[in-house]
């Protein structure tokens, strides 16, 4: 292995999955609606085309809206946007400049949204951590995401490396799918503790 790809939401940060969750909880939706959502024609819904800058937030949150009433409960995309920011979690940033420290290679794969709002602390702590990568490679300004090859194509591309030196982090397994199949190692991310215990092990390096 010569370079190490993360994701960012539900890696380096906490998943949104959680913050969905207590929304659905806080107006008795059913539980992961919005996620059931997202998961129908994942490829061309309002949610793939927003984080490939197919459209703005405003006609985001129109469309999202339609899609999931007909999936039986209107839910606002503005509101759906606004439960994106997850937290940093302190251990896979260690985890991530110990990687970089040991020569590896790195880039930081996310499927993002142009003209996200955050306060300027945010915005200075999320720029700090993705300084480290060697590259960003977003969907919003790429014009392709994940799970489509060409993504993680350029991101082999900008590091110069082939897929099969590389690992891969994600807390999305149809994210990982193509990667595998592409000859990559994967890592499925369920929390910090075991992704930086798989990836150790992998790396033949103490990351804790």
């Amino acid at each position: 292995m010569t370079a190490v790809l993360w994701d960012f939401g539900g890696v380096i940060l906490s998943s949104p999955f959680e913050a969905f969750n207590r929304y659905e909880h806080d107006r008795d939706l059913p539980a992961d609606f919005i996620r059931g959502v997202n998961a129908t024609n994942p490829h061309t819904n309002a949610w793939a085309r927003l984080e490939r800058s197919d459209i703005s937030p405003a006609e985001f949150d129109a469309a999202f809206a339609a899609e999931s009433e007909a999936l039986g409960h209107r839910v606002p995309g503005a509101d759906v946007l606004a439960l994106l920011s997850g937290q940093v979690r302190p251990e896979m940033v260690r985890a991530l400049d110990r990687v970089i420290e040991s020569g590896y290679r790195t880039a930081c794969l996310t499927n993002n949204v142009s003209g996200e709002h955050a306060s300027a602390e945010r915005t200075e702590l999320i720029a700090s951590i993705m300084a480290r990568f060697d590259h960003v490679v977003e969907s919003s300004k790429v014009g392709c995401r994940k799970p489509e090859p060409r993504f993680y194509e350029i991101a082999c591309e900008l590091l110069g490396v082939s897929p099969h030196e590389c690992v891969f982090l994600d807390d999305l397994g149809i994210n990982l799918k193509p990667a595998a199949a592409m000859g990559m190692r994967t890592i499925k991310v369920l929390g910090a503790d075991q992704a930086i215990a798989e990836l150790s092990a992998v790396l033949s390096l103490d990351l804790t």
